[in-house]
């Protein structure tokens, strides 16, 4: 939408100059000062051509104000045509393998093209309201670029029970989650337990960490296999992991405390990326096309939230992470 506006405002004299933000308050009935100072800001408002960022740019009485005011974006999430690979679907809830790359639920910077469009698509009016307006039907989430298993409600009852459920975290319930992780380097022992506490980072804000005073956290971990590199010592390892807490990163924030970052992790592992150094040719080339951590949620079992089953389901590595055993089982 392109609105033009006259730079003259009531009562300016030819050769006065005024304030933007308020020859446009003025002449612009429709939008609020505050729409109008943030179009100027974003660069939705030109004179002559050239974007005026500042709201108290002096406005000749001769000067014609051009804004363009972008669509609105959508108050609710839409359903988008996007795959699912569903492993169970009943009327209460969906079992579904997460995709590398896939975004959970809509946030700044992924507005669209997200599992929630997803769901909404296959589900249809029957996901609405479930779990509030933007996360219908999610009672956990994975990172955009973990895969594996993810369980959504698909209707009131369901959402409450298993809110419980992953509330509760397996500590008095029948919840269970498990995750393959591949892990640079090899704990010396064959399984172990981290329980430090997690918080935000205290410089990088978008990061988490271990920190004292913050939230308790719980990971369980056991070693499945140890690889080598050429020189015969200890290269990289995978773990199965199992969460009795539900913290941001927690897996990727505990094994790289304990000195195990994951596999392509440039959050939490960015100072391991030498270690692909001692790997011959092919298995570098593997690790380097990667682009993501190398954890993959394998296991979720839960209790049904109608009929009080037992149900579990496991998923096998992914394709890339089962080239990534490959190649480091061939690095020695």
């Amino acid at each position: 939408m392109t609105a033009p506006a006259a730079g003259k405002s009531p009562g300016q004299s030819p050769g006065q100059s005024q304030r933007l933000d308020r020859v446009l308050a003025e002449q612009v009935e429709d939008l609020s000062r505050t729409r109008l100072k943030a179009l100027i800001v974003a660069g939705h408002v030109s004179i002559g051509g050239a974007p005026i960022l500042d709201p108290a740019y002096q406005v000749k009485a001769d000067e014609t104000i051009i804004i363009e005011v972008p669509p609105a974006v959508p108050p609710e999430p839409e359903g988008e045509n996007i795959p699912l690979d569903i492993v169970y679907e009943d009327d209460d809830l969906l079992v579904l393998n997460k995709p590398k790359g896939l975004v959970v639920h809509p946030a700044a910077g992924h507005e669209t093209g997200t599992l929630v469009n997803a769901l909404i698509a296959h589900c249809g009016a029957s996901l609405s309201g479930i779990g509030g307006v933007k996360r219908p039907g999610i009672v956990h989430r994975l990172d955009k670029d973990t895969t594996g298993l993810m369980v959504v409600a698909k209707n009131d009852r369901a959402h409450q029970s298993l809110t419980a459920q992953f509330a509760d975290h397996g500590r008095t319930g029948a919840l269970r989650r498990g995750y393959m992780a591949f892990v640079w380097g090899a704990p010396s022992r064959p399984h172990g337990t981290i329980d430090q506490p997690i918080d935000r980072h205290p410089f990088a804000r978008e990061k988490m960490a271990v920190r004292q005073g913050g939230r308790h956290a719980i990971t369980h971990w056991e070693m499945l296999e140890s690889f080598e590199g050429a020189d015969g010592k200890p290269l990289a390892a995978l773990l199965a992991c199992q969460l009795e807490t539900g913290r941001t990163h927690q897996i990727r924030v505990h094994l790289g405390h304990i000195g195990h970052p994951l596999i392509g992790d440039d959050v939490y592992g960015s100072g391991f990326r030498t270690k692909a150094n001692h790997l011959g040719g092919a298995a570098r080339t593997v690790v380097a096309a990667l682009g993501r951590q190398a954890l993959h949620a394998y296991l979720l079992q839960i209790e049904h939230p109608a009929t009080g089953e037992i149900m579990n389901w496991q998923s096998g590595l992914p394709e890339d992470l089962v080239l990534l055993q490959s190649a480091l089982r061939a690095a020695a």
